[in-house]
């Protein structure tokens, strides 16, 4: 008998000690964060120049940062200054000629209207009046003319569109530039964001604006801030760059998670983790 209420007791604890045990390591599971997997990603942005002439000056280098507005190449302008300082002379020469042709059309009006037109033939005063407009039409053109050169002139400096770092200087001194021929690869450091795939069960907890933070492998114990930007609105197989094999052969939904990185630490394809804090009642029992 005494044997049998040991066995019961025994039986008793160890079932005790066994849903204990499922209690605690589910409860130790139970997810605070949605954690998912991707790679920093960034835009690059291919810089020309607008015309076609000789690379006269290229002024930054590979890895350097360069600001929104910063002079970054210039071209050989030797000879289209001169053409430029030709098209101003053409231009205020127009002025002087189309100013001596209309006052001369203004007298001759002014006489045939004076003298009830026997003072002037009315073939005199259109000729006038064709002149002026004539001269008019070559103001136009040539300050036309003008205004394209000195935007030539201008498009002889490169400048950077935005914060960006130089990932390759491709072109240099002496080459022909071409608007087809790029002279940069930039990075553009902001924004920057983690490239993510969500299955269909976590969708739920992701959603534009809210905020995650990132962790790398580079930078232990460090997360970055961030926050959801995007969502997609339709599935996809996953991408085989995502690291989880389990999921490779999943429909999943593409999320972007932007990530605030003041001091460019983090690089184009760098994997990354990202952490969703979970609102507590999600959590799994």
């Amino acid at each position: 008998m005494k044997t049998a209420m040991r066995l019961l007791v025994l039986l008793v604890l160890a079932a005790a000690a066994a849903g204990g045990w499922w209690w605690y390591s589910h409860r130790a599971k139970a997810p605070g964060e949605l954690t998912l997997y991707g790679n920093v990603d960034l835009r690059e942005v291919d810089l020309a120049f607008n015309n076609s002439e000789r690379i006269a000056q290229v002024l930054v280098q590979e890895g350097d940062r360069v600001h929104a507005g910063e002079l970054v190449a210039r071209l050989d302008t030797s000879r289209l200054v001169p053409q430029v300082k030709q098209a101003e002379a053409n231009v205020a020469l127009d002025a002087v000629n189309y100013d001596n042709d209309r006052r001369q059309y203004e007298r001759d009006a002014e006489l045939a209207r004076n003298s009830a037109g026997r003072g002037i033939a009315k073939q005199d005063v259109d000729n006038a009046r064709a002149t002026m407009d004539a001269q008019a039409a070559k103001r136009d053109a040539d300050a036309a003319q003008l205004a394209l050169l000195r935007q030539q002139l201008a498009d002889a400096e490169l400048f950077a569109p935005s914060e960006a770092t130089v990932r390759t200087r491709i072109m240099e001194p002496g080459e022909m530039a071409s608007p087809t021929k790029p002279v940069f690869s930039l990075a553009i450091t902001d924004p920057k964001w983690v490239r993510v795939y969500v299955p269909e069960t976590d969708l739920g907890h992701v959603h534009p604006g809210a905020a995650a933070t990132v962790s790398v492998d580079s930078f232990p114990g460090r997360r970055f801030a961030g926050w959801i930007g995007f969502v997609s609105p339709s599935a996809e197989f996953t991408p085989k760059s995502v690291e989880t094999p389990d999921l490779r052969t999943s429909l999943v939904y593409e999320v972007r998670v932007f990530v605030k990185d003041p001091g460019d630490d983090l690089r184009l394809g760098m994997p990354a983790t990202v952490h969703v804090p979970l609102p507590k009642r999600t959590a799994r029992k």
